[in-house]
Parts: C-alpha cells; sequence; structure tokens
C-alpha cells in the first residue's frame, strides 16, 4: 500500500462544498476531508451564513499529478464561472504521509446509525449497542465509506429495505461494486446475503476492504476482487453500485447483464441534478424498471427492478 501522499486542498465557500468533495472523490478515487474555516461560535446559531472550508483530498506521491491537477483547475474554473460572486482560491498541493492524513480525520468519525438496524462503529471509538443492532466495524484508511456520506447512507438505507422485501426463505447474492471499505457488502453480509462479490478497481481500496472483513469475521463469507464488471460471467440478485453517475450510464448494459431475473439494482453516487442524466441512461435497458428514488441533500440514490423477460 502507499506510504507516502500529496495533499490538495481546496477552500471554498460552504454553500459549493459538496460539489467540489464529490468532483475531488472521484477525481482521485480516495475519500476527503471537510475542515471549516472561520467559525468562532459557542452555538450553530452563531455560525455566521457564510462559512468557508477546506477540502482535502488525496493522491499517491510516486504518480504524475499534473492531470488530475489540471483537471481539478478546470472544473474550478467552470465553478467560479457559475458563480460569480463566489470566492474560489487556487487549488494548494503538498506532500503528506498515510499517519499524518489518518490523525486529520479520525477525529470527526463517531459511530452513526443508519436504518432500522445498522450500527457503524469506528474501530477506535466504543458505542452502545441495543438489542437488534447490526454493528459493522471499519477503518476507512484511504478508501471511500464510512457511511457518514449520503451516497453511503442512501445505499445502506436502500439495500436495507430491499433486504427486509426479499422473498421469505430467499437468500440473495449480492455485487457490491467499488466497494471502496467494504462497508456496504459488510452490511449486506449482516442483512442476510449469501453469496457476495466486492469490486474495487483500485487495489488500495481493496486491501482495505479486506481487512474490514477481517475485522467483522467475514473474510470467509465475502470475496474481493479488482475483476472489471465488464469481464463478469456470474449473475447477482441484488447489484449495488455506488459510483459517479456518468460511469453508472456507460456499465447500465453490463449492470443489467449480470442481474437475475427479478433482482435489484441500487445505483449511488449521484448528485440530484444528474439525476434526469441517470434516468435516461437507464431508459434503454427495456428490461429494467424503475422503481423509487430516495434522497439526502444534493444527492440521490435510485432503485431498479429486472423484469423476467420473455
Amino acid at each position: 500500500m502507499t506510504d507516502s501522499w500529496l495533499e490538495i486542498a481546496c477552500d471554498v465557500p460552504e454553500e459549493q462544498s459538496e460539489v467540489v468533495a464529490d468532483f475531488l472523490t472521484h477525481l482521485t478515487g480516495n475519500g476527503v476531508c471537510v475542515d471549516n474555516l472561520d467559525v468562532d461560535a459557542f452555538s450553530t446559531s452563531e455560525i455566521p451564513d457564510s462559512v468557508r472550508v477546506v477540502i482535502k483530498a488525496y493522491l499517491p506521491a510516486d504518480k504524475d499529478s499534473a492531470p488530475q491537477m489540471q483537471e481539478l483547475e478546470v472544473f474550478m474554473a467552470a465553478l467560479a464561472l457559475r458563480h460569480p460572486t463566489a470566492l474560489f482560491s487556487k487549488p494548494a498541493l503538498s506532500a503528506v504521509n498515510t499517519e499524518d492524513w489518518s490523525s486529520s480525520w479520525k477525529v470527526h468519525f463517531k459511530p452513526l446509525r443508519v436504518g432500522k438496524h445498522l450500527l457503524i462503529v469506528p474501530t477506535w471509538e466504543d458505542a452502545v449497542v441495543l438489542p437488534g443492532d447490526l454493528v459493522i466495524r471499519i477503518d476507512p484508511g484511504m478508501a471511500f465509506g464510512t457511511g457518514g456520506h449520503e451516497t453511503t447512507r442512501l445505499c445502506l438505507e436502500l439495500l436495507e429495505s430491499v433486504m427486509e422485501n426479499s422473498p421469505l426463505l430467499t437468500i440473495p447474492s449480492l455485487l457490491d461494486l467499488g466497494t471502496g471499505s467494504g462497508i456496504l457488502a459488510i452490511a449486506a453480509n449482516l442483512l442476510g446475503a449469501g453469496r457476495i462479490l466486492a469490486l474495487d478497481i483500485d487495489p488500495d481500496a481493496v486491501e482495505i476492504a479486506c481487512d474490514n472483513l477481517t475485522l467483522n469475521d467475514m473474510s470467509d463469507s465475502i470475496e474481493c476482487g479488482t475483476v472489471p464488471l465488464e469481464s463478469l460471467a456470474e449473475n447477482f440478485d441484488i447489484i449495488l453500485a455506488n459510483i459517479l453517475a456518468e460511469e453508472l450510464v456507460r456499465l447500465a448494459p453490463y449492470l443489467m447483464e449480470r442481474m437475475h431475473p427479478g433482482g435489484s439494482l441500487i445505483l449511488s453516487g449521484i448528485l440530484a441534478e444528474k439525476e434526469p442524466f441517470v434516468r435516461q441512461g437507464f431508459a434503454s435497458q427495456p428490461l429494467l424498471t424503475y422503481i423509487r428514488t430516495v434522497s439526502d441533500g444534493e444527492w440521490v440514490a435510485m432503485l431498479y427492478e429486472k423484469g423476467s423477460g420473455v
């Protein structure tokens, strides 16, 4: 695993922080940190309306960062044009060690309840476990997926709903595409899924996911790998895909092919403004039926089902 990283820091108005954080997450393939700036208050009512934040993202130091930085500067310039009254500082790039990155965000990751039964607990925290709680122990490392981001929470809530409504005596198989920390695959196991395959194109993320499977005693229950979706021959009852909207649309025919008839497809990682784009992209798959959209802030997740065909 990479031990040395480059830190990208973007100083932006709080109102644009979600959009910038999403872009950085998918640009780097790693998690981001959000630091508040200029907040000197004893209560939330005293926080000024216009708060600035610093979004921090990370790239391996042993790879050329120029292409990503150029892409980021183009994105920030376009964002500034859309918001002419807002101030966007030029992104800063600096070296940072993995242990420095870890200490900068762990303080903000606390136990979190999601849905009806899921309790997400970082490995360095204790939590009160109530009857019926399904506990996920997680250390995301440099991978995306703590449960705190809206896209992950929406995925977990839809997954819990799908599992609750599965036919009695059915143990569904599941594919977690873009597994990151492995949190969705772990939740699926706790909720009663059978065969689970967790895939990510980033080998470091797969290594982190495997570590989290060990933390939750699931190493023998969930398979991890870097196999591209296009190369899979296996079909699944449930597919989770929490990745970039454009990538979801590109993969639409492959996702449909990998689903069993009657299967469920959960899509996340989608900004609300891109929902029509994703809906249009999946409308070309005749066997897929749109069921519903759930939202949280600027993010949405969508549920589809596959018909039985002819």
